[in-house]
């Protein structure tokens, strides 16, 4: 019997450098830089526990709950994975439940937060603003808008709010709606008539940002849209994520789109400066007019960028809260053919009062009060935002637990909760009849000195919207079970592709 022969044993080969090798060389040039780093971050991350150990445990009777891994992260997986599974409200609940139905803390994002619960909590929250707590943005916000660095986000909010009035008041929005019709027409006889399906997410958003550039920037012409309309998704889920700053994360796209969209805004902004000199504008056809010609306490001008990102501002907030609504109320009319009886009964009825080619007007809007009860319901079981983040200015005491300053917080959603809505989940437009639901329980649009400027304009959006699409289609959902994610504002995964039956061929068949 044959042996196998033994393999010489080999050595692996040396490691060892010589002094003069230029590897040597630019190892020992890395070394030194990288213990330093090792060094600052372990000394970073030992004052930040340090920091995050003294705030929970300087002051007494702190609320109950946990603030998870202290540096940066905290609970803040856990949040946004509730969101992503398409039940937002998850996090919240859960927490009640475990530590207090009154008020828990946690870490989001990277702050201590306090989440203040119920119709109460709501209620504390809305008057208690500049007294107890100020509005806070987390800080991809005053990232991704470059002037906000120049004081904070609260006073640029405050500077908005002196803004807008004129634009979002009864007299003003009145003119809107023959405007927002004619829009709305022309959409859907481009991007709906003849199509036998489509994709409501994806056509929701160029409907609110094609409409929004119409009536704030003057814009109409599609090319002129379309070249900053792109980066307008990635906008708005890095806005509220976590601020790492590395390629390919939802912050680091949110930063680089904004600037391809400011880049664009500029050129607006001096088009419609020459435009004002030459008399072809004038200062009060639209917002950006208006910024462009107003003056602040020292009797100077905002400056391009600043009016650029004040713009920038208000279109995302006319954009993704909108979409949010606008595809929910097709998805729910989709799901609940009695509900979408209602809604086309009394849209129809009114189209039978125009004239051929007559717009709607603010009569018209003043009837739909059945459709406004619907997009109500598809707001609560689907609210386009999860809550407005407050930071507190002073301690303060809230249901017996010590509030400390500079703690971020925020009321959770009451949307759900048996106590202020009976059997939650069933989908009930009467809840809105009447005197509607009890004060501070119904909250998509905040509340108090804070509640959304934009709410009047938001509903005729929706209601011309409404208007529009069932006085032209029924439809059914492709796919019947789609999830739903949060990613900040709820979305259909898929972008809720529908079957499109046009009237005319659906009362055929019937």
């Amino acid at each position: 019997m044959s042996h196998p022969k033994t393999l010489p044993c080999t050595k692996p080969p040396s490691l060892s450098f010589s002094t003069s090798s230029p590897l040597s060389d630019f190892c020992m040039e890395l070394f030194f830089p990288c213990l330093l780093v090792a060094f600052v971050s372990f000394t970073f991350i030992s004052l930040q526990i340090l920091f995050y150990k003294r705030q929970v445990t300087s002051k007494p009777n702190l609320p109950p709950g946990r603030v998870g891994w202290p540096i940066i992260i905290g609970e803040s997986l856990e949040f946004l994975s509730a969101g992503w599974r398409g039940y937002p409200e998850k996090f919240v609940f859960d927490r009640m439940v475990k530590y207090s139905p009154e008020c828990f803390k946690t870490s989001i994002l990277g702050y201590l937060t306090a989440f203040l619960c119920g119709p109460a909590g709501n209620k504390f929250l809305f008057t208690n603003e500049n007294k107890l707590v100020t509005v806070w943005w987390p800080e991809p916000v005053n990232k991704v808008f470059p002037t906000s660095l120049q004081t904070d986000s609260n006073e640029e909010a405050k500077k908005m709010r002196r803004l807008l009035p004129q634009f979002f008041k009864p007299e003003a929005l009145q003119t809107y709606i023959a405007i927002m019709d004619t829009v709305f027409q022309k959409q859907f006889g481009s991007w709906w008539e003849g199509k036998d399906e489509i994709h409501v997410f994806s056509l929701a958003k160029q409907h609110t940002f094609f409409l929004a550039c119409r009536l704030f920037l003057s814009v109409e012409e599609p090319d002129h849209v379309a070249r900053f309309a792109g980066p307008f998704h990635l906008l708005g889920a890095g806005i509220v994520s976590i601020p790492i700053d590395f390629p390919g994360t939802p912050f680091n796209k949110a930063v680089k789109a904004a600037k391809v969209i400011r880049k664009e805004l500029m050129v607006f902004i001096k088009q419609r400066k020459h435009d004002l000199a030459m008399k072809k504008a004038t200062p009060t056809q639209d917002i950006l007019s208006h910024m462009l010609n107003v003056v602040d306490e020292d009797g100077k001008h905002l400056s391009d960028l600043d009016v650029a990102d004040k713009i920038l501002g208000l279109l995302i907030a006319g954009q993704d809260t909108l979409t949010a609504a606008m595809t929910f109320i097709v998805k729910y009319l989709a799901e609940l053919p009695h509900i979408y009886d209602i809604v086309h009964k009394e849209q129809v009825e009114i189209g039978k009062s125009k004239a051929p080619g007559e717009l709607l007007n603010w009569e018209d809007i003043q009837k739909m009060k059945q459709s406004w009860n619907v997009a109500c319901e598809v707001m609560r079981l689907s609210p386009p935002l999860q809550g407005a983040f407050r930071q507190a200015i002073t301690d303060f005491m809230y249901a017996g637990f010590s509030i400390p300053k500079g703690w971020k917080w925020s009321a959770n959603s009451t949307h759900r909760d048996p106590e202020c809505f009976p059997d939650p989940e069933k989908f009930d437009p009467t809840r809105f009849e009447g005197k509607g639901p009890a004060p501070y329980t119904f909250v998509p649009f905040g509340g108090g000195p804070r509640m959304c400027p934009g709410k009047e304009y938001a509903r005729l959006v929706l209601l011309v919207f409404m208007y529009n699409a069932v006085t032209r289609f029924r439809w059914e959902k492709v796919l019947p079970h789609e999830q739903i994610i949060v990613n900040p504002t709820p979305m259909p995964a898929k972008g809720l592709p529908i079957r499109l039956i046009p009237h005319a061929k659906s009362n055929k068949e019937d």
